[in-house]
């Protein structure tokens, strides 16, 4: 295995920012039943902070008028490791600049993934200090566990999007340093890419834009630790009209349990349940799953994830998402929607027969 140099320059995703058309009920969503604490209020944003989370803000609501990701932000693991990527980037002449305006970091550099995703890093951050009354008694923990909804420990990974994932896998690989623990082809195509910069199973993921789109993003993960929480959550959604669209169940693909739900604002929010597998080999070969295989790789349980949604929605979205699920609900198997007869040449036939995907022939 050939030694990356940059490998361990990026500690961990940090933060991360979503716009939302109704920034009112999605903080309602991530407060509510999601437990986060608001850390600090500027403009048209928010920032929250889930009880393990380390820094003041991880997630970052924007309103805007269409859902999407604002940006994401890997914190490297010390100075000189953000000037080396900064280096990197910057010797491959893809355009970066510095700033330094978020509220509880420095100096950050922001660029464009290949495929048009905003990305940052930065070094500086500042530690979360509790007030004396959210102050809690375990001494890794920054503040107590809330008492409200079932509550998420930390910001956990984000999907990505793209029209071409190999592209954008080997960025982060080469600018970033991360590994691409687990990837999906089809034939010689790349359909999905899981990445680390740690002993995580993914921190950043790429899947293939079915319907030919760019820079969008797929989902942003939350982490509970365990699998419980996945089911009582999903019982706290179906209560309250929060719509679900799969799980919980369990990943082949990094052996994490998972429940994916669509907050009020149109993105997808994953709640991941336990962590999965732990990449503690340091000389560990890429697992490379084929379409053969892709039943297991999707949900080992059997849950369905819906052909109208999960392989073609993602924000920002030319369409809202009631709307997405309509003129979707015949894309699939069999009976193709005459407006997308060309992005079913994208589908591999084996998602097509899948029986982990809603409405494939069993």
């Amino acid at each position: 295995m050939t030694e990356n140099a940059a490998r361990f320059d990026v500690a961990h995703l940090a933060r991360a920012e979503l716009l939302s058309p109704e920034p009112q009920e999605t903080l309602d969503f991530f407060t509510r039943f999601l437990g986060m604490y608001v850390t600090q209020r500027e403009g048209q944003s928010v920032y929250l902070r889930a009880y393990e989370d380390p820094y003041p803000w991880s997630l970052k609501i924007t309103e805007s008028a269409e859902p999407g990701m604002g940006h994401a932000g890997l914190r490297t693991s010390s100075p000189e490791a953000l000037e080396r990527r900064a280096a990197s980037l910057q010797g491959a002449n893809i355009e970066t600049s510095w700033h330094e305006d978020e509220f509880g970091y420095g100096k950050t550099l922001a660029y464009k993934t290949a495929d048009g995703h905003d990305f940052a890093l930065v070094w500086e951050a500042e530690k979360y200090v509790a007030p004396p009354e959210l102050q809690s008694k375990i001494l890794t923990r920054p503040s107590k566990k809330p008492l409200q909804g079932i509550p998420v420990k930390r910001i956990d990974h984000l999907n990505l999007m793209a029209s071409d994932v190999t592209a954008v896998k080997t960025e982060f690989e080469r600018h970033l340093g991360f590994r691409t623990t687990e990837r999906v082809v089809d034939g010689d195509v790349e359909i999905g890419a899981w990445m680390s910069s740690n002993i995580l199973g993914h921190e950043v993921a790429c899947m293939r834009d079915m319907t030919g789109g760019r820079g969008k993003l797929h989902h942003l993960a939350f982490y509970y630790g365990t699998g419980q929480h996945n089911i009582d959550a999903v019982e706290m959604f179906r209560e309250y009209d929060i719509r679900i669209e799969a799980g919980p169940d369990r990943h082949g693909i990094t052996q994490g349990q998972f429940l994916y739900v669509f907050e009020p604002g149109g993105n997808r929010i994953e709640l991941f349940g336990e962590s999965g597998y732990l990449h503690l080999d340091p000389s560990a070969e890429t697992k490379t799953w084929q379409m053969s295989d892709i039943d297991t790789g999707l949900a080992v349980g059997g849950a369905k994830l819906p052909w109208e949604t999960y392989f073609t929605y993602g924000t920002p979205n030319p369409l809202p998402l009631d709307e997405h699920i309509t003129a979707f609900a015949d894309f699939g198997p069999g009976a193709p929607a005459p407006e997308v007869e060309a992005v079913v040449e994208l589908v591999p036939d084996e998602i097509e027969r899948s029986r982990a995907v809603a409405d494939a022939p069993v």
